[in-house]
């Protein structure tokens, strides 16, 4: 089972800006089976190819890896390389509540 990890996990956009690791093979299985139907398309169906390739051990995880990738960038779901940041800074308060 081991051997179906993929390294590292591919990280996702998913809901409303949450973000999904995708780590192994079943668990690429299981985000495309449940990916909805009116999305599906040639990276999709590349993707799922290579999945089961994959899990039939035909090509490595390392292929199916980058199908998943790659759809997720045509689909605009691929969570990006750095983080996004919250920026929360300290204010100073004067006499009235005021910014100083």
């Amino acid at each position: 089972m081991y051997d179906k990890l993929f390294h590292p996990p591919v990280a996702l956009t998913v809901g409303l800006g949450f973000k999904r690791e995708i780590a192994s093979l079943a668990e690429m299985h299981d985000f495309l089976t449940n990916w909805t139907t009116s999305r599906r398309g040639p990276f999709y169906r590349n993707a799922v190819e290579a999945c089961s390739l994959a899990l039939e051990g035909c090509i490595t995880r390392d292929e199916a890896r980058h199908a998943l990738v790659e759809f997720a960038e045509a689909t605009g779901i691929l969570w990006p390389e750095i983080e996004p940041v919250i920026v929360a800074r300290a204010v100073a308060r004067g006499h009235g509540g005021y910014a100083a």
